[in-house]
């Protein structure tokens, strides 16, 4: 998809925030067996275990960009959906956490231009 209205977006936003979940929790497992690898206390399968989290991990993240969302971060996990707004290039963008689609930025400007979706 090239572009997103606000309703398509939208109506994929439950779906989203249960891959997000998945994305979260893949992360911090990997971030805690990364960690336990480092200093040398890895009970949970080693190297072996972390390539396996990376490749699940990738996946999950897959799931964005094959339906046109644009990943930008994943800690926190930042994605954007391609969109016009007043005839204008722009990113509706969410962040982790939040609880629904309700803010924007111009596509020149990124995430310090974010600002809420007026109503």
């Amino acid at each position: 998809m090239d572009e997103f209205t606000l309703d398509e977006a939208r109506a994929l936003m439950p779906e989203l925030r249960e891959r997000a979940a998945i994305i979260v929790r893949l992360r911090a497992d990997l971030a805690e067996l990364s960690h336990a690898l480092r200093v040398g206390r890895s009970g949970g399968g080693g190297v072996a275990e972390a390539k396996a989290l990376e490749a699940h991990l990738e996946e999950a993240l897959s799931w964005f960009g094959a339906r046109g969302i644009e990943v930008k971060g994943i800690a926190p996990l930042l994605l954007d959906f391609p969109a016009r707004l007043d005839g204008e290039s722009v990113r509706l963008c969410w962040l982790e956490g939040d609880v629904q689609l309700a803010w924007y930025h111009r596509t020149d400007l990124g995430f310090p231009g974010r600002r809420p979706l007026p109503n």
